[in-house]
């Protein structure tokens, strides 16, 4: 019995060497090291000398949504055969449809006949007699009657008569005239095919200054007639220009 406890005695610093020299053996563990950062060649960070620094992504074009040209001048008669516009001024400084139709129904033809009334198919208010800027239909263009305006057969028979109320001898038009005759021009020539250069004035078809110095023919006889982009319209409706809705009875 006491060899064998002086024999476990003797093991026992064997066994402490073989576990340490164990414990030793193992590879150190390292808790929550952080992960190197990756290096870059410092090359990579410099522009290249005349390149852009950026580049802007192409631009998609989208086709904006248009509305066709409405004309709330659109008689309910069968159409005539409208080839030229032809723009007149009263020579006076007030007017109205119904002043110039009394005048005009005074007045007589070569044959004697008295006219039926006033001779212009529009009438453009100037604020005195008539609002500013309105616009206002006659008899003869609801009817699509031939006009009584330009003293020369062929403008009458196919020439839209515009009247704008004011001496443009003596002064220009107002600037709400002048925007209610190149909407109006514009509407015309696009809804009956009138080109610009059948876009005139009274003294071109006529020995006379009408419609005076002072109206810029060329400027109105260019009016286009642009459609809205970008907005919509109810179905089915056909709205009225605010111009035309300002004077009516």
């Amino acid at each position: 019995m006491k060899g064998i406890i002086m024999c476990c005695v003797a093991m026992l610093p064997a066994f402490e060497i073989s576990g340490c020299a164990q414990r030793n053996s193992l590879p150190p563990v390292a808790i929550n090291s952080p992960t190197p950062a990756p290096q870059y060649s410092p090359q990579v960070a410099k522009p290249v000398p005349g390149a852009p620094l950026f580049t802007t992504p192409p631009t998609i074009a989208v086709e904006p949504l248009a509305i066709e040209p409405q004309n709330p001048w659109k008689p309910e008669a069968e159409v005539r055969d409208w080839e030229y516009i032809v723009i007149h001024h009263t020579a006076s400084s007030t007017g109205s449809v119904e002043s110039i139709h009394d005048l005009h129904s005074k007045k007589k033809d070569k044959s004697g006949n008295s006219w039926l009334g006033i001779g212009y198919h529009f009438v453009i208010g100037n604020g005195n007699g008539m609002p500013d800027g309105a616009i206002e239909s006659t008899f003869r263009w609801r009817e699509q009657m031939h006009g009584a305006h330009a003293g020369n057969n062929k403008y009458n028979q196919h020439g839209i008569g515009i009247c704008l109320v004011g001496n443009f001898e003596n002064e220009p038009p107002t600037d709400a005239q002048l925007a209610a005759v190149k909407k109006l021009v514009g509407v015309l020539k696009a809804e009956y095919n009138i080109t610009s250069d059948h876009v005139q004035g009274h003294r071109d078809v006529k020995a006379t200054a009408c419609p005076g110095k002072y109206f810029p023919m060329s400027e109105v006889a260019s009016a286009v007639d642009l459609p809205v982009y970008g907005a919509t319209s109810p179905a089915g409706t056909n709205p009225a220009s605010k111009m035309e809705l300002a004077y009516q009875k």
